[in-house]
C-alpha cells in the first residue's frame, strides 16, 4: 500500500492534486471541518503495519500511533478557499 494520501479535486478544471500523505502504511480517514471551515480534522489509522522502518505495534523509542491532525490556513483562513 505504501503511503496513503488524500487528493483533491477542481470540478471546474479536473485539475487533481495531492493535499497531504500519510506514514507508511497508513489509512488517510475520518474528513471533517469545523463549524466555520477554519480547521480540518483528517484521521491517520494504524500507520506502519508490518511496514519498516516503523515500530509500530511491537514498540521501540517512536511508536506511530493513530491519530487526528488538524489542518488550518497560515492566514486562518478558510481551509480549501
Amino acid at each position: 500500500m505504501g503511503n496513503n494520501q488524500m487528493l483533491c479535486s477542481d470540478p471546474e478544471t479536473g485539475e487533481i492534486r495531492r493535499f497531504l500523505n500519510g506514514p507508511i502504511a497508513c489509512e488517510v480517514t475520518g474528513l471533517t471541518f469545523s463549524p466555520d471551515n477554519k480547521a480540518m480534522f483528517v484521521g491517520i489509522q494504524h500507520p506502519g503495519e508490518d511496514l519498516a522502518p516503523s515500530h509500530f505495534p511491537d514498540g521501540g523509542n517512536s511508536i506511530p500511533r493513530s491519530s487526528v491532525i488538524v489542518i488550518t490556513r497560515e492566514d486562518g483562513g478558510i481551509v480549501g478557499a
